[in-house]
């Protein structure tokens, strides 16, 4: 009898994983999604799909910590993207998408995180790859998240792995994201492990010389030849910590005043100072990158302007960033010196990091 009784617990348990990883299907129909106004649910090739002409849309009642997240698209030429957001919490989420107009090259494919409804991926290069998109019928994207990270499907073959998603959130809604037009179906979910328990990660030893954190100041709008160093320099400024690359991702910590209208985004600007003690009168290389554009202060003076804006140098031109791209020779005085850095963004990832040698 104990060995019957343990045989059925065993079958109940192993049942009871099963459904719990299983994938289960969310028809795409109104009554399950909240979508934008101009969106369509229709009946097209034997499915039910959703048309979404640019915008989110977000399953009603659904919340996602991990396990797998599953869509298709139809194939289109032109130039659009479409994909998968999820943890979508308080403006921030993780986000997923194919660029249907990019089949076999180096960015058909990319992550990002929201930070307050505002795209970042020109701030992670990294997390981008090469994929064959179907011309015809139906693409699948798929996402399988553990914890911090993700592993990305398409058409069953994984294409990225995303070993630290960037929001810090552990849960939060799901939903699908289309620019200039997409059609999707057969969106399917299941619910893993739910323990917090996070990953373990080997992350490489980092430059000893990246600055890790910084001061930032709330947005202003950007209105050029109007700043005025005397006020901004005495603003309040709050201390962040950079990610593990010394990126400081600045929407995370600061909603701009024009958000999620990507090049139709009016430009803000926060400040970013670090104050440096020198024992003499030395010479340090600052070693830096930006999104969109910047002035650089010391001690009160202007030493750099740049503009590293998407398409502000050609039209394939990107901005992503990296931290060797740009050098400055810092002349420091003996004692406290500061640097203010004065970053301008329009939209795809408002970014600052830097390292000093």
């Amino acid at each position: 009898m104990t060995k019957i009784l343990f045989t059925i617990i065993s079958f109940l348990g192993l049942q009871l994983a099963f459904g719990q990883n299983e994938l289960q299907n969310i028809d795409l129909i109104p009554s399950k999604w909240n979508v934008p106004n101009d969106a369509i649910f229709e009946e097209f090739d034997n499915r039910k799909t959703l048309v979404l002409k640019r915008g989110r849309a977000k399953a009603k009642n659904l919340n996602f910590s991990n396990g797998t997240i599953e869509v298709d698209i139809y194939a289109n030429v032109n130039r659009s993207f479409a994909g998968i957001n999820f943890r979508d919490q308080n403006n921030h989420s993780e986000e997923v998408y194919v660029r249907m107009h990019k089949s076999n090259q180096v960015d058909a494919v990319q992550y990002t995180p929201i930070f307050n409804n505002e795209s970042n991926w020109q701030l992670y290069r990294e997390h981008q790859a090469k994929v064959t998109l179907k011309q015809t019928g139906w693409n699948t994207l798929r996402i399988e998240v553990h914890h911090q990270s993700a592993e990305i499907f398409v058409n069953k073959i994984k294409v990225m792995t995303v070993s630290q998603l960037k929001t810090d959130q552990f849960q939060g809604g799901v939903g699908l994201w289309a620019l200039f037009g997409n059609r999707f179906s057969n969106f399917k979910i299941s619910h893993g492990d739910s323990n917090k328990t996070p990953n373990s990660i080997k992350v490489a030893k980092e430059d000893p010389n990246i600055i890790t954190n910084w001061n930032i100041s709330k947005a202003f709008p950007y209105i050029k030849g109007k700043l005025n160093f005397e006020a901004f320099s005495k603003e309040k400024y709050t201390t962040v910590s950079t990610e593990k690359s010394g990126l400081v991702p600045i929407s995370k910590y600061v909603k701009k005043s024009s958000a999620g209208r990507f090049e139709q985004n009016k430009e803000d600007y926060v400040v970013a100072t670090k104050i440096i003690h020198s024992k003499r009168k030395k010479t340090l290389l600052f070693s830096f990158d930006y999104s969109d554009k910047i002035i650089v202060y010391l001690n009160g003076k202007v030493i750099f302007k740049g503009n590293n804006a998407f398409r502000s140098k050609g039209i394939q031109y990107t901005g992503h960033i990296d931290i060797n791209t740009n050098k400055l020779y810092l002349e420091l005085e003996k004692g406290d010196n500061k640097i203010h850095c004065v970053v301008i963004d329009k939209a795809n990832g408002w970014g600052l990091i830097g390292k000093l040698e």
